[in-house]
């Protein structure tokens, strides 16, 4: 493609705000406009550009290459087939959309269209956790994964958490990750769901949590737990464990001390994996030293967005094959709705 890929950036928060750097820093992309509920929601360095509040009249005015949607769950579905029949390829944030009917009508609508439709999975554009899952995968399976993201949230990020969980859970918003990381692990098929969630504060509506977990099986003998928790009373300790089990050994990420929830950084922060081998000599210890992987020198989160852009403009000009990729975020989200629907009847969920 000579010319830059035309994008129109539809939100403007903390990954929105990422993405539209990564656009305006991007050689091979042009902002065209951003789209924002207030002109004074706008960050610094993206001034610039037009702006609307209206995202369908954006996408009219503008006719972009690129959709990029960062704005809630619950417009993503709608903004994405809006997108795509107005000529455009999609960025979408995770989650896809916040029902499975939803995300499989999003990902039709790009194949009938031949359109790329790039999700925001971003941990697969992070070196250290594309070598995570090698590692995890050379030790074979079946696997225990134990994951979770519990932040703890004051002030403008407990205002923020709340605004997603008018729409979306904890388990749904922040787990699609992890569950993908799981699944792109086994390869296995899930089969069911377990979920339990817990509403830890009267600022959310009666039928939403703000802590969840969830329990994931699947037909390799693999078993999985995620949990998620938002609010000013989560605790700090062990809030983000990474951590995998076969029967060969483990790999964990092990985080540095001091490190903060709500710190977006320590999201995507790897700081060290250790490898740990199970082999027993004669004596019946060990054979191996656990192996510690110095990830410094990692992206942090704003070069990761850029990664991750710059992945967008490859499958787009290179005309990259995404089908396991829609297909996986269909998969990874069905899992997180299925612990949704597990939570509030209080039953498993056969897949």
């Amino acid at each position: 493609m000579s010319q830059p890929i035309r994008v129109l950036v539809a939100g403007l928060g903390n990954m929105g705000r990422a993405h539209a750097m990564a656009y305006h820093n991007h050689p091979g992309y042009e902002i065209v406009g951003v789209v924002t509920r207030s002109k004074d929601s706008v960050p610094d360095g993206l001034e610039s550009y037009p702006h609307w509040t209206d995202y369908s009249e954006a996408l009219s005015a503008t006719k972009p290459d690129l959709a990029s949607i960062n704005t809630y769950s619950d417009t993503h579905a709608d903004y994405a087939v809006a997108a795509m029949e107005a000529g455009a390829h999609v960025f979408i944030e995770k989650p896809l959309a916040t029902t499975v009917a939803d995300a499989e009508r999003v990902v039709e609508t790009a194949k009938r269209l031949n359109k790329k439709l790039v999700v925001g999975y971003i941990l697969r554009h992070h070196p250290s956790w594309v070598r995570l899952i090698a590692e995890a995968r050379a030790l074979g399976g079946p696997y225990v994964f134990r994951m979770n993201l519990n932040q703890q949230s004051a002030g403008r990020f407990w205002r923020t958490h709340k605004t997603l969980m008018e729409t979306t859970s904890p388990i749904v918003d922040c787990g699609v990750h992890y569950v993908d990381v799981m699944c792109q692990i086994t390869d296995a098929k899930p089969v069911q769901v377990r979920g339990m969630g817990v509403r830890l504060t009267d600022e959310i509506a009666p039928e939403m949590y703000n802590y969840g977990h969830l329990q994931v099986m699947f037909d390799d003998g693999s078993v999985g737990w995620y949990e998620a928790a938002w609010g000013p009373m989560i605790s700090e300790t062990a809030f983000f464990v990474k951590d995998i089990m076969t029967p060969k050994g483990s790999v964990s990420i092990v985080m540095d001390e001091g490190a903060k929830s709500s710190d977006h950084e320590t999201h995507t922060k790897t700081d060290r994996i250790r490898i740990h081998r199970a082999d027993l000599g004669g004596d019946g210890e060990f054979v191996h030293e656990d192996e510690m992987l110095s990830m410094e020198g990692e992206p942090g989160h704003d070069a990761l967005c850029a990664r991750e852009q710059d992945y967008v403009y490859r499958a787009i000009v290179e005309d990259v094959d995404l089908s396991r990729h829609m297909s996986d975020a269909i998969q990874s989200l069905r899992i997180c709705l299925a612990a949704d629907e597990s939570i509030k009847t209080g039953k498993p969920v056969d897949l």
